[in-house]
């Protein structure tokens, strides 16, 4: 009687069950054509094992141990997703902009100028909220799809934010300063980059 192991099944080895498995597990994390550009390597992978132990069980669990799990699989995309890019970007420059404009409010004696009460409370609100989110996209753990929606929901408010403080420069504020010209120009950078960052977040 042949022995079955002697030569590699004929079949799909997509079929392989825990191939499947892993697969199915990364196509509720990430988008299809990346799961598609995955699957192809683990495959090829799979068929190297396949060739080298002649058993479709342990070239199944070589091929996830070498290419990784779907776990390891979907925490490497998300951590270089373009959420996870433009939150960190964010995150990063929020610190400088929000300096420039207090350096500027300060000087300028913002508190002097006709906002009312309503209007500041708002912009307030929002701007803490939107470092929040913010912070828990470039730092926590959340899933690649839910990322990327919620990264463009962020940088909308961003752009928001930022629009908001310079038509308040524009149009409320006495005497344009030095530091209120800064900061106007770096929310309006700011501005420019977030929203060439958009469009990438809304097709991620």
């Amino acid at each position: 009687m042949a022995d079955h192991h002697l030569n590699p099944p004929d079949h799909d080895p997509g079929e392989h069950p825990l191939l499947t498995h892993e697969l199915a597990l990364l196509a509720r994390q990430l988008p299809t054509d990346v799961v598609d550009e995955l699957a192809d390597g683990l495959h090829q992978t799979y068929r190297h094992h396949l060739t080298r132990t002649r058993d479709p069980d342990l070239a199944a669990t070589a091929a996830v141990a070498e290419f990784g799990d779907a776990h390891t699989l979907a925490f490497a995309f998300t951590d270089e997703s373009p959420g996870r890019r433009t939150s960190r970007v964010l995150l990063a420059t929020g610190p400088l902009v929000g300096a420039c404009w207090a350096v500027a409010f300060i000087t300028g004696q913002a508190w002097t100028w006709p906002v009312p009460g309503l209007a500041r409370a708002g912009v307030a609100a929002t701007l803490v909220a939107t470092i929040l989110v913010i912070a828990r996209l470039a730092l926590g753990r959340v899933r690649y799809r839910s990322l990327q929606t919620v990264a463009a929901a962020a940088s909308a408010l961003v752009l928001g934010i930022d629009a908001t403080m310079i038509l308040a420069v524009v149009t409320v504020a006495p005497t344009p300063t030095a530091p209120l010209g800064l900061a106007y120009t770096v929310s309006a950078c700011r501005l420019v980059l977030t929203g060439r960052r958009l469009p990438v977040l809304l097709h991620a």
